[in-house]
């Protein structure tokens, strides 16, 4: 499973505020449970942080711990976003992850958590 503890954070440096942060990550991969093929994707990260923030270099090295999981789209997006909130506990978070096409079908999923998440 990928490895949470690769997650490292830093203090908010504005916490009266809210603000959006986004993070994009054009290099995500993990691995079709069913085919054994690589899946490529998109992962686009949006919250509103409240006491914490995540480093990045860290949240590269979350995302790469994927990379040889046999993990569903819908999994990978979720358990992302379970994580990510755990670690963080964001005011409201936002997961999606862009999925390159395979046989003509491209997906995009999206979980979120919070109020005013969309």
């Amino acid at each position: 499973m990928p490895d949470t503890s690769l997650l490292e954070v830093f203090e908010n440096p504005a916490k009266g505020r809210d603000y959006v942060i986004e993070h994009v990550s054009s290099e995500f991969t993990s691995v079709c449970p069913m085919t054994g093929h690589p899946d490529f994707a998109e992962v686009v990260l949006r919250y509103v942080a409240d006491e914490v923030c995540v480093e990045l270099k860290a949240l590269k090295l979350y995302y790469q711990s994927f990379r040889n999981e046999g993990i569903f789209y819908e999994a990978v997006t979720n358990l992302i976003a379970d994580d990510l909130v755990g670690v963080l506990k964001p005011r409201w978070l936002v997961v999606e992850t862009r999925w390159k096409g395979r046989g003509g079908i491209s997906s995009t999923i999206r979980a979120s958590y919070g109020e005013g998440a969309c």
